[in-house]
């Protein structure tokens, strides 16, 4: 458990324990009082954090508090995922809207690269984002799971989306290694003209 208690101002310094804590998965049993599970990275985390409190002009405590009573032992695990299930209805709420914009550019048909690549990029956050989460879930209750299983979803509707772009556009899906647009394309017209054919020399399809 960490005591902390910084001066009144600037607020800023108190802004960033803040969000120094959280970013650990440290939560709040009351003001100015953190907790982490105990081991011996947490530890070290807190004790820079109270020497970063001091150095501050603050006051800072570092306890290893004894096993509590059941009570009190499950007050606390309530408040840690409590902490996280907000965690868990921020990312539902950002697949959600990841979900909702794919569907948008399928039904406007706007299958094109660029969108593809920013459905792409938007989903390796969410992949990121989610890992995250789960390495503070420190006392998981299935809501993990059900994140996994969204992200899931969307990586599945992503890879759906992608095939109708590859058809659209008229090339090759690079991981699959075959033609999915309507008609030839300059790699089918180059490998059937075979060699020392003029049409050999015709660009190949974009990758």
């Amino acid at each position: 458990m960490l005591l902390a208690q910084l001066p009144s101002k600037p607020s800023s310094a108190r802004v960033a324990l803040w969000r120094h804590m959280r970013a650990a998965g440290a939560t709040a049993l009351v003001n100015g009082a953190w907790a982490l599970p105990c081991s011996t990275p947490y530890a070290e985390f807190f004790e820079q954090a109270r020497e970063s409190i001091i150095r501050q002009g603050g006051i800072g405590f570092l306890l290893r508090v004894s096993a509590s009573s059941p009570e009190t032992n499950e007050a606390i695990v309530r408040l840690f995922r409590a902490d996280r299930a907000r965690d868990y209805d921020e990312f539902a709420e950002r697949c959600t809207a990841f979900l909702d914009e794919i569907n948008r550019e399928s039904n406007a048909g706007k299958y094109t690269f660029a969108e593809m690549e920013e459905s792409e990029q938007d989903l390796e956050k969410l992949a990121r984002w989610l890992a995250k989460i789960e390495a503070r879930d420190f006392f998981p209750d299935g809501r993990g799971q059900q994140s996994a299983a969204l992200l899931a979803r969307c990586r599945i509707t992503l890879e759906g989306f992608s095939q109708a772009v590859y058809t659209a556009e008229g090339v090759r899906d690079p991981e699959e290694g075959v033609t999915t647009g309507i008609g030839d394309t300059a790699m089918d017209r180059t490998a059937a003209a075979g060699p020392g054919d003029p049409g050999g020399d015709a660009a190949a399809a974009p990758s």
